[in-house]
C-alpha cells in the first residue's frame, strides 16, 4: 500500500509538472511564427545583417518590445479565458512594457493570465445577476476597469520583479559561460525533456532569456541548449544499428522525423524503456553546448521546430562553424555512450513482462481475471455508465465506446450506458472508466469512485471480454445480497448504513450529465442520426495513399478534411499534436488520428476521411492499412464511427475492404453495416 501511495505521488507530481510545463509553453508555441519573422528581419537587415537596410531596420525594436510580448500575454489570457481573457490579458502586458529596457516577455506570461484569471473571477461572481440589456454595458466597461487596474499593477509592481529577476538570470548564465560550466546545465534539461518538458524549458524560459541576449549581442547561445537535434539523432542512430526487435526496425524512420523533422518528442520513449539512455542524451547535450562555449556560436533567434534546417536558418552569419561542430559532436558522443549502453545492457525485463502480460491476457489468464475480481468485490451496485476517455474524446474513445457497445449488446447488457468523452470533461459519476494506458494518470484524479481500466489501444483490447464479465457479475447480483454481503463484511453496520449506501449510489447516477458521446446501448432513439454518407462521402475516400510513414498520412487524411471546408490547417497540425501525445493506432491495421480537444474550434462541419494503403505504412512500431481522419462536431461523425468499428472488428469485413476497388463499394460497407 505504502509503494502504492508513494508511486501515485510521483505519478501525480509529474502529471502536475508536465501540465505547468504545457501551460507556460502554450502561450509561446502559438506565437512562433512571430520569433521567426522578428529573427529573419534582424538577421536580414540591421547593420551587421546579410541585406543592411535602415528603413526596413526600424521593425526590429517595435516587435520586440511590443509585439512579442503583447502576443504572448493575448495568448495566456485567452487560455484562461477566451477571447475576453486575451484581451485583458494584452491590456495587463502594456504595463510591464512600458518603460522596461528589456523584452517583457515573462512579464507577459505572468500578466496575461492572472489579469485573465481575475476577470474570470469577477465575471462568474456576478454571473446571473445583471438586468437584462445591461450584460454588454456591464462586460465592455468592467473589462475596461480591470484591465487599467492591471496595466498599473503591472507597471509598478511585476515590471521591477520581473527585471530583477531578468538580471539575476543573465547574471547567473553568464557566470557559467565565463567559468565554462555551461555544459552542465544539461545534466538538468535532457531528463526534463524526456519528461515531455522540452517547450516548457526551451519556449517558456531559454527562449526568453536568449532573446534579451540576443537583442544586446546578435546571438544567443541560449538558443541552441535544447533545441539541439544531436542528442536524439545520436540515440536514435544507436537504437538502429545495436538495438534489438521493435527498437530497432522504428529506430531509422524516428531518427529521420526528429533530425528533419525536428519532433524531438519522437525520442523520449526510446529512453523510457531503457533509463539508463539518459546519460547518452547527457553527454550529448553537454558536448553540443561545450562546442557552442568554445566557439562563441549562437542563434539569432529560436529554431522551432528543432528540425537541422530550422537550426541553421536561424544560426548567426558567424556561427555557422560552431553550430555545425556543436550538432556532430553532440549526434557522436551521444551514439558512443548509447552504443556503449546497448551492447552491455541486456534485454530490458519490463519489455519481457509486457510481453508475457499481453500473451496472458490474450488467453484471458488469471492475473487480469483477479485484478477485476478484486474490482468487483470493492464497489457495490450495478453497472450503470461505462466511459471512454480520450485526450479529445472525439476519435479514440468514440471508437472504444462503439466496441464496447456492441459486445454489450451481445451479451443482453442493454441497459448499461457507454460514453465517450474528453479527459478534461470528465465528472465522478462513472463506474467504469476506460483509458489508454498513457492517460490514466490523467484521469484517475478526477474519477476516483469509478473502477478503471487501461488499454493500450481502443479496437481488440482483451480487457473489454473482462469489463464485459464484470459487469455481468455485478449487475447479475440482487439489491439483497449486495446488502448481506456489506453488513457481513461490516459484522454490526446498520441498516442505515446500507441504505444510506445504496442511496448514495442511486443520486450518483440521477445527478449524471448528459453526455457528449455515444448514447445508450439498446436506445435508437438516442443514437446519433446523421447519415453516414453526409459525413462521409466518395470524395474523401482514397483506395491507394501515397503517404510512406505516419506522419504523412495524417497529413494526408487531413488534407481530405481540409479539401472539404470541414476544418482549417490550425486543426490539421494538431491532429499531428494528438499522435505525438498518445497513438491513435486501433489495432485490425486501423488508425484513426483527430486533433486535440483545444482544436475544436477550428472544425467548421463533421467530416471523415478513408485512405487505403495496401502494401501497410509503419504507425509506432504497428502496421496500419487504413487510415480514418476525423473531424466531429456535435457527435455527427458518431453513426460512422459506429459503422467502422463494426467493420473492423469483423475479419470478412476488414477482408472485403482490403479487396475493395471503387470508393462506392467501400461506402457501401459502411452503410450496410451501419443499417443492420
Amino acid at each position: 500500500m505504502a509503494t502504492q501511495t508513494e508511486a501515485a505521488t510521483r505519478g501525480g507530481l509529474r502529471v502536475g509538472v508536465q501540465k505547468f510545463g504545457t501551460f507556460l509553453s502554450g502561450m509561446i508555441m502559438p506565437n512562433i511564427g512571430a520569433f521567426i519573422a522578428w529573427g529573419l528581419i534582424t538577421a536580414l537587415f540591421i547593420p551587421d545583417g546579410f541585406l543592411p537596410n535602415e528603413q526596413l531596420a526600424l521593425l526590429v525594436g517595435p516587435m520586440i518590445t511590443y509585439l512579442l510580448p503583447l502576443l504572448i500575454g493575448y495568448t495566456g489570457g485567452k487560455m484562461i479565458h477566451g477571447v475576453r481573457g486575451g484581451v485583458i490579458g494584452a491590456i495587463a502586458t502594456m504595463g510591464v512594457v512600458v518603460g522596461a529596457d528589456i523584452p517583457m516577455f515573462i512579464g507577459a506570461m505572468i500578466m496575461g493570465p492572472l489579469s485573465a484569471w481575475v476577470m474570470k473571477k469577477l465575471d462568474a461572481a456576478w454571473e446571473g445577476r445583471v438586468k437584462p440589456g445591461f450584460e454588454m454595458l456591464i462586460d465592455n466597461f468592467s473589462s475596461g476597469i480591470v484591465g487599467a487596474i492591471m496595466a498599473i499593477f503591472g507597471m509598478l509592481l511585476v515590471n521591477p520583479l520581473v527585471v530583477a529577476f531578468s538580471n539575476g538570470a543573465g547574471a547567473v548564465v553568464q557566470f557559467l559561460v565565463n567559468h565554462g560550466l555551461l555544459p552542465l546545465t544539461s545534466i538538468f534539461i535532457e531528463p526534463a525533456k524526456v519528461l515531455f518538458l522540452n517547450n516548457a524549458i526551451n519556449h517558456g524560459i531559454l527562449t526568453p532569456l536568449g532573446t534579451e541576449q540576443a537583442l544586446e549581442q546578435g546571438k544567443s547561445i541560449l538558443f541552441l541548449l535544447e533545441a539541439n537535434p544531436g542528442p536524439g539523432f545520436g540515440i536514435l542512430l544507436a537504437y538502429a544499428i545495436f538495438g534489438k526487435g521493435l527498437a530497432k526496425a522504428s529506430a531509422p524512420g524516428a531518427a529521420l522525423i526528429q533530425f528533419v523533422g525536428g519532433i524531438h518528442e519522437i525520442y523520449f520513449p526510446f529512453i523510457l524503456m531503457k533509463p539508463v539512455m539518459i546519460l547518452a542524451a547527457i553527454g550529448g547535450g553537454m558536448s553540443g553546448i561545450f562546442m557552442l562555449v568554445l566557439t562563441g556560436a549562437g542563434l539569432r533567434a529560436p529554431a522551432a521546430p528543432g528540425s537541422i534546417f530550422a537550426v541553421f536558418a536561424m544560426t548567426s552569419s558567424d556561427s555557422y562553424l560552431g553550430v555545425a561542430l556543436s550538432v556532430v559532436s553532440a549526434t557522436v558522443v551521444s551514439f558512443l555512450i548509447g552504443s556503449f549502453l546497448l551492447k552491455i545492457s541486456k534485454a530490458p525485463e519490463g519489455d519481457e513482462l509486457g510481453e508475457a502480460a499481453a500473451k496472458m491476457e490474450a488467453m484471458k489468464g488469471k492475473k487480469s481475471s483477479v485484478g477485476f475480481a478484486f474490482a468487483a468485490d470493492a464497489a457495490s451496485g450495478p453497472v450503470n455508465n461505462v466511459v471512454f476517455a480520450c485526450d479529445a474524446g472525439m476519435g479514440s474513445s468514440a471508437m472504444g465506446a462503439s466496441v464496447l457497445r456492441n459486445m454489450f449488446k451481445k451479451a443482453g447488457l442493454v441497459d448499461v450506458k457507454v460514453t465517450n468523452s474528453a479527459i478534461a470533461n470528465l465528472t465522478d459519476t462513472y463506474d467504469i472508466v476506460v483509458t489508454h494506458q498513457d492517460l490514466a494518470a490523467r484521469a484517475t484524479p478526477v474519477t476516483a469512485s469509478a473502477v478503471h481500466v487501461s488499454v493500450d489501444n481502443f479496437m481488440n483490447s482483451p480487457r473489454y471480454e473482462e469489463i464485459v464479465e464484470l459487469v455481468r457479475t455485478r449487475n447479475a447480483a440482487p439489491a439483497e445480497s449486495v446488502s448481506v454481503g456489506a453488513a457481513a463484511a461490516g459484522a454490526g453496520a446498520s441498516a442505515t448504513d446500507e441504505h444510506a449506501g445504496a442511496a448514495a449510489h442511486a443520486a450518483k447516477h440521477a445527478a449524471a450529465p448528459a453526455e457528449t458521446g455515444a448514447a445508450v446501448s439498446g436506445s435508437p432513439e438516442q443514437e446519433p442520426a446523421a447519415p453516414a454518407r453526409e459525413v462521409l462521402v466518395a470524395d474523401s475516400v482514397v483506395l491507394t495513399g501515397t503517404a510512406a510513414s505516419r506522419d504523412a498520412a495524417i497529413e494526408e487524411a487531413g488534407a481530405l478534411l481540409l479539401a472539404r471546408g470541414a476544418v482549417n490547417a490550425e486543426y490539421v497540425a494538431s491532429m499531428h499534436t494528438r499522435e505525438a501525445s498518445v497513438s491513435t493506432y486501433m489495432g485490425n491495421f486501423l488508425a484513426i488520428p483527430h486533433g486535440t480537444n483545444e482544436a475544436k474550434g477550428d472544425i467548421a462541419s463533421s467530416a471523415v476521411s478513408i485512405i487505403r494503403y495496401p502494401e501497410g505504412i509503419d504507425w509506432n512500431g504497428k502496421e496500419v492499412k487504413f487510415v480514418v481522419g476525423i473531424a466531429g462536431l456535435n457527435n455527427e461523425h458518431l453513426a460512422i464511427l459506429s459503422s467502422i468499428a463494426r467493420v473492423f472488428t469483423d475479419k470478412a469485413q476488414v477482408a472485403r475492404l482490403e479487396t475493395a476497388t471503387t470508393r462506392e463499394e467501400i461506402l457501401d460497407i459502411f452503410g450496410k453495416v451501419n443499417a443492420s
